[in-house]
């Protein structure tokens, strides 16, 4: 009876090590299908099972204008994708007690004209602080380059007023991640671009991130620069050539709220680094990754200190965030249930971007119950 029991479990753990290729393999051609027939999608794939890429893939152009392929190594602008760095830090100094995320901000930037608002509210976009690219739009001399100093003084200067009390409501803020930029800053008297280096991406390992300058990303030969279909050209063009983008230009300082670029391979280690103690106890990963439970316009189901909350059937609890720039479109998905991680780096707008991404996390969730090689 016992040897029986033996070749039962000896033959269902050969069928098991047999299908993991196979399950591997279909996951694959779906995914490499789903992308390569959607018309001019142009970007980086990455999907990993428990930190171990199952695909991973490159689609369209680098650069449009000489038609140059896209690598999987290519660096993208991550866009709003930057504010999971920038909370990291935060709560970092939190965890290390240098500062408190419910201290007012006005305990380290004196002088802000919007009194009441603390440290949490900023992470989880609570604060009800208006927007700082409109004021800087306005008044702001676009032949310079402008970064958090001269955005902090014109918010002082021209003072637009609150959307909301702080602490009301949910409404998505660039405005608070400049200041959590300048905070951390504040507290380290270290320039962020240097403590971002210090504390990820080069503990982690991460060699193609950070905060670039324009010319630091032209003289980069695999940086993948985004693009937008010109109606008139009937052709992709740079995105910022056009005036209403061309913000990424003199705002080209700004740090914070976005302006990492990165490839998806760094991200996979970003996302690896978050499962474990390497930056965050677990106490004080937990507050992190904890709703706010405002009322508000959420793109998913809530928002926590630096990540969207989300939840699928299959895939059970979902961290994620996106990135919108002019011609980017970026997205890391965290099926932290599960351990399955999505990477779309995108740098042609594409227009059925959310729709693919969908997609994708269909096809991730379906393969949850078949098979992968860990």
């Amino acid at each position: 009876m016992k040897s029986a029991v033996k070749l039962v479990v000896v033959a269902a753990a050969l069928l098991w090590v047999a299908c993991q290729p196979k399950a591997t393999k279909n996951f694959s051609e779906r995914a490499d299908s789903l992308f390569a027939t959607a018309p001019d999608f142009s970007g980086v794939v990455l999907v990993a099972d428990h930190g171990k890429p199952v695909f991973y893939k490159a689609f369209g152009y680098r650069n449009f204008d000489i038609r140059s392929p896209l690598d999987t190594t290519d660096v993208f602008e991550l866009a709003s994708v930057s504010k999971t760095f920038t909370s990291i830090l935060v709560m970092k100094l939190h965890q290390e007690g240098k500062l408190n995320i419910d201290d007012a901000v006005e305990k380290y930037l004196p002088g802000l004209p919007y009194p009441g608002i603390t440290i949490r509210q900023l992470l989880n976009h609570t604060s009800g602080l208006p927007d700082y690219q409109a004021v800087m739009d306005e008044h702001w001399d676009k032949s310079k380059v402008a970064g958090n100093p001269e955005i902090l003084e014109y918010l002082i200067r021209y003072h637009p007023p609150r959307l909301f009390e702080p602490g009301a409501q949910f409404t998505y803020s660039n405005t608070g991640y400049v200041l959590l930029g300048s905070i951390v800053e504040k507290v380290t008297g270290k320039d962020f671009v240097a403590y971002c280096h210090e504390v990820i991406f080069d503990p982690l390992g991460m060699v193609d991130t950070d905060l670039r300058s324009r010319e630091q990303k032209d003289a980069l030969p695999n940086f993948a620069y985004g693009y937008i279909f010109s109606e008139e050209k009937k052709n992709f063009v740079r995105a910022d050539s056009f005036p209403s983008s061309n913000y990424t230009i003199w705002l080209g300082a700004r740090k914070g709220p976005g302006r990492v670029s990165s490839t998806a391979r760094d991200l996979l280690k970003w996302d690896q680094a978050l499962y474990g103690t390497r930056l965050l106890n677990a106490e004080t990963l937990t507050a992190y990754l904890e709703p706010s439970g405002k009322p508000g316009t959420y793109d998913f189901q809530g928002h926590a200190l630096g990540w969207m909350t989300d939840s699928d059937p299959a895939l059970g609890k979902l961290i994620r965030h996106s990135g919108d720039n002019p011609g980017y479109r970026t997205h890391v998905l965290r099926c932290i249930d599960q351990q399955r991680t999505i990477i779309m780096l995108c740098n042609n707008q594409h227009k059925q971007y959310k729709e693919l991404l969908k997609k994708l996390q269909a096809l991730v969730a379906a393969s949850v119950n078949q098979p992968t090689a860990h």
